[in-house]
């Protein structure tokens, strides 16, 4: 059974710095996706604008400026009040996001006390993946009179998918 951890707030999109709209969004953690926190924004239109990026990331951002590239999160005050920033690059555009930091932290804080750092990988059920990965395909397990087994798999790892460089007219 997987556990979900989810929060609905109100963040800030900061315009300039003295201008800010509210942006309605929810947060949500996965047990089955456990090194992953996401968020969704509801910016007023049909479809809300999804984020997703390493909870870690989150967890070390309430302390100290973390990140680089399209996320990047640290702490700070506004008005005296504790918050946490965020900073998303997309081709789409970039935006600041100003998160109230004890809602933030207390949701984190839910997050790890349902899957523990360090204990991700537990969560993840690889040994199964694996399994189907390497489980034979059934169109390479047939008969031969199927048109499969062992020659269907030979001409599978005997054909080159690429043309090779070298012209055949020797030029």
């Amino acid at each position: 059974m997987h556990t979900v951890v989810e929060r609905e707030l109100e963040l800030r999109l900061v315009l300039s710095p003295e201008r800010s709209i509210a942006v309605p969004a929810r947060l949500s953690y996965r047990s089955d996706d456990p090194y992953a926190v996401h968020v969704t924004f509801h910016v007023g239109s049909g479809h809300p604008v999804d984020w997703t990026f390493a909870r870690e990331l989150l967890v070390e951002g309430v302390f100290r400026p973390c990140g680089h590239g399209d996320v990047r999160v640290w702490p700070t005050k506004v008005a005296g009040r504790p918050v946490v920033l965020m900073a998303l690059s997309s081709p789409d555009g970039d935006a600041l996001l100003e998160a109230p930091a004890a809602q933030v932290s207390a949701w984190l804080e839910r997050t790890l006390r349902a899957v523990p750092p360090g204990s991700e990988a537990g969560q993840l059920d690889l040994d199964a993946g694996l399994a189907e990965l390497l489980a034979p395909s059934p169109r390479l397990s047939a008969t031969p009179e199927q048109g499969g087994g062992a020659a269907a798999a030979d001409d599978l790892w005997l054909n080159d998918p690429w043309p090779s460089d070298e012209s055949g007219d020797g030029a």
